[in-house]
């Protein structure tokens, strides 16, 4: 990365101080929390590229007025600018730009360690476990989401359903598929307690078959072709159209599910629609995905299927 792009990267979270004083309204701690949840919506129509600005901005803006805030007001936003920090590490991560998501990521730690909310601190280590997922170093998945499992008692369920289907991450990339099962069915016996109102970390409830998801997944990174194959079947019948870019990643990796379980052709059909969502939502973790079902389909590089293949991602798989 160079100074030029690190500093773009650094610039909403490091603002010098001191700043003027000014009155901090509570009310600001719901504003911020319902633009919050507004981008979270967006990012499932445009991608990250159209939104670290202004996410980026806000988290900015909540620095600012920490520095004045007191009291209730200033955990409240603690609690937000924990949020937002998490967010932008998560676009940046879409983006392809592990750097910038590793540096955001280490922005919601200390501001979750700051507010002192075990909830948040829990939320900030599964976070730092995203990015080392996307690393392939499984054993630092598992470390990471075992110190965020060590005080699960005063967490709120929902963390912990995060925290273990990412440490199942952890296991598939270890290749231990049997902790795979054990981690998402314990996952999936809390689910049903997750009710809570914080405004983060919610996609356990927005998004259909989470955690068979995570189990799809997980499975398709064992080379089980034909366990992950039936599971995707299964998910994408669910998928709202609202999750466009969500969509276009299980394509995906349905697609190299099907790749490596023998059916070529099956791949080639399912691919296509993935193609022209990455094409849309310009997201670098669905290019990732089109480039492993690349991978998947070398077996079948000169054959017709194989070369419709190559056509088909021409220009898609190029670039980070």
């Amino acid at each position: 990365m160079t100074r030029c792009a690190f500093v773009s990267v650094t610039a909403a979270a490091l603002v010098p101080g001191p700043v003027s004083p000014q009155y901090v309204d509570p009310a600001l701690i719901g504003y911020f929390e319902q633009q919050l949840e507004g981008h979270y919506r967006a990012d499932m129509f445009l991608g990250p590229h159209d939104l670290i600005g202004t996410v980026s901005a806000q988290y900015q803006l909540i620095d600012k007025l920490l520095r004045s805030a007191q009291g209730e007001t200033r955990r409240g936003l603690l609690r937000a600018g924990a949020a937002y920090a998490a967010l932008v590490g998560w676009l940046y991560q879409d983006a392809g730009d592990l750097n910038g998501a590793a540096f955001w990521r280490g922005v919601t730690q200390e501001i979750a360690l700051r507010s002192r909310e075990p909830h948040l601190v829990g939320y900030a280590l599964v976070n730092q476990a995203q990015v080392r997922t996307d690393l392939g170093d499984g054993h630092a998945v598992l470390d990471l989401c075992e110190a965020a499992l060590e005080n699960s008692s005063r967490m709120v369920p929902k963390v912990r359903v995060m925290a273990l289907q990412q440490q199942a991450h952890g296991a598939s990339l270890t290749g231990d598929r049997t902790a795979v099962d054990r981690l998402i069915d314990q996952a999936n016996a809390l689910l049903p307690q997750v009710d809570d109102d914080l405004p983060w970390g919610n996609a356990c409830r927005r998004t259909p078959a989470y955690l068979e998801v995570q189990r799809a997944t997980c499975y398709g990174r064992l080379g089980l072709g034909h366990e992950a194959v039936s599971l995707w079947d299964q998910i994408l019948t669910s998928v709202p159209d609202t999750a466009r870019r969500d969509c276009g990643v299980y394509l995906a990796r349905h697609a190299t599910a099907a790749a490596n379980a023998g059916e070529p052709e099956q791949a080639w059909e399912i691919a296509r629609p993935a193609v022209q969502i990455a094409a849309e939502t310009r997201s670098a973790r669905m290019r990732g995905e089109l480039r492993t079902l690349q991978r998947a389909m070398r077996p079948w590089q000169d054959a017709p299927v194989g070369q419709a293949l190559l056509e088909t991602l021409a220009g898609v798989t190029e670039g980070n």
